[in-house]
């Protein structure tokens, strides 16, 4: 059997990473589109990650640019498995001690909503869309994301459907509600064996009941947001929600009562103490399958931006429940400081996305879409992959940094004939456009990293 022909090399660390995959591509044109994908991708956002930036060619007339053409071709027509992209995405990543999941992370459970627009796209729809905060045409995607205090990366996703699209609306049996689509995601992450400790969601999946009985059936521990005004039956008179029982639990600074102070570290160095509230009431308690847990860095005035009403199945530890659960017990710091993780989500994930270009697709069908998301996930691992093998490093005295237009792509403001000075990658690349790769991967992981969440919170004396 003759040799297979190598396709053009990427850039510096790139290149490794991308001869990961190549088994996975029938030909070298295949090979070629995969390393020209990820390292547009990469590179700052002085365009619109669409395939004619990617490709460096004019925004309309450039469409049939010979290299725009290949993108496309790649992208929408070629006959490589997005399946298998994910699973040896996945599998580089088990395969490294210092990014291999573990039993003390988390699975995180979160969606995308980005704006687009026409009716010949996939899963496009009138719905609310979480990247502007209200109801617009556009797609929605789940997802899946695996956390500890050091390091997240994608697990899977999926597209949700809306019911227009179906000829029965929400009662085809086709159609998926987000809850479902979440369920699907945690039973795929059991099957690739993703050790986790706990299903972390924010409230909207929290008070879906059917999400939770899927949890519970697979034996799986969660800790989800619930709504402030979530209430169950009570006595007329006495506190039926959370939010009116952590009214009703007295606090003072030196007279905390029931609430006990927990201590939370941030990568940025600073610490904060919050208090946290355990209930029991209602169908909530440490003996009962579910748990209520309020967390707060005020319990007086209840703050809504730092103040969080959880639910979990995790047993207390010492409790019948935790001798009888195949659950392993949390106790109040640990359940704080699981949900805690979803910091990464709020505050860098979704930033880093959009940077790498999520929503910035020009492509209708559902297997185009699905296969730019899974080459995003692969640059957003490529990243953390360079850093574990010490490829790069996060001391901006010791990498080039992108210049400061750059690093606010917002503020950019381009001049015809100006050319901007290139950084330099480990050897000469393949086109000028890619010197600056490497320095960018470098940039988002400071990004990301330093607004972390540091090492699990502590409870103080």
């Amino acid at each position: 059997m003759t040799q297979r022909i190598p396709a053009t090399a990427s850039p510096g660390p790139m290149e490794a990473f991308a001869q990961a995959f190549d088994d996975l591509f029938a030909k070298r044109s295949q090979r070629e589109g995969f390393r020209r994908y990820l390292e547009g991708i990469l590179l700052p956002m002085e365009r619109n990650k669409t395939l004619t930036g990617l490709a460096n060619a004019e925004p309309m007339v450039g469409a049939q640019h010979p290299q725009a053409q290949k993108l496309q071709w790649f992208l929408s027509e070629s006959n490589w498995d997005v399946e298998q992209i994910n699973q040896r995405r996945l599998a580089l990543v088990k395969g490294e001690p210092q990014m291999g999941p573990s039993d003390e992370g988390v699975l995180i459970i979160d969606e995308t909503g980005d704006r687009k627009w026409g009716h010949q796209t996939a899963h496009v729809g009138r719905q609310y869309l979480s990247s502007l905060g209200k109801v617009d045409n556009g797609v929605v995607s789940v997802e899946t994301v695996w956390a500890n205090e050091r390091l997240y990366y994608p697990v899977s996703l999926e597209p949700y459907t809306p019911a227009a699209w179906f000829a029965r609306g929400k009662s085809d049996p086709q159609f998926r509600t987000k809850p479902q689509i979440a369920l699907e995601l945690v039973k795929q992450a059991l099957a690739q064996e993703m050790p986790f400790r706990a299903v972390v969601a924010d409230s909207f999946y929290g008070e879906n009941e059917t999400l939770k009985a899927g949890l519970l059936e697979l034996m799986v521990g969660y800790v989800m947001a619930l709504k402030p005004s979530h209430s169950w039956w009570h006595h007329e008179g006495t506190p039926g929600s959370l939010w009116e029982l952590a009214q009703a639990a007295p606090w003072q600074p030196q007279a905390p009562g029931a609430w006990q102070a927990v201590q939370r570290s941030f990568r940025d160095g600073h610490q904060e103490t919050w208090w946290a509230l355990e209930i029991e009431e209602g169908p909530y308690g440490t003996d009962k399958v579910e748990r209520a847990v309020i967390a707060s860095t005020d319990p007086t005035t209840l703050p809504s931006e730092s103040t969080w009403y959880l639910i979990s199945n995790l047993p207390a530890p010492g409790t019948a429940r935790a001798r009888q659960s195949t659950l392993p017990a949390a106790d109040l710091v640990e359940v704080v400081h699981y949900y805690g993780l979803r910091i990464w989500v709020e505050q860098t994930y979704k930033q880093v996305k959009q940077h790498l270009g999520w929503a910035q697709y020009q492509v209708r069908s559902d297997l185009a879409m699905r296969r730019h998301w899974q080459l995003v996930c692969c640059a957003f691992t490529f990243c953390w992959w360079a850093l574990r093998h010490d490829i790069l490093t996060l001391d901006p005295a010791q990498q080039p940094q992108p210049t400061a237009a750059e690093a606010r792509p917002e503020e950019k403001k381009s001049t015809p004939g100006t050319r901007i000075p290139a950084q330099l990658a480990d050897r000469s690349p393949t086109r000028p456009s890619l010197a600056r790769t490497r320095a960018h991967a470098t940039a988002l992981l400071v990004r990301l990293v330093h607004q972390a969440p540091a090492g699990p919170a502590s409870r103080t004396a």
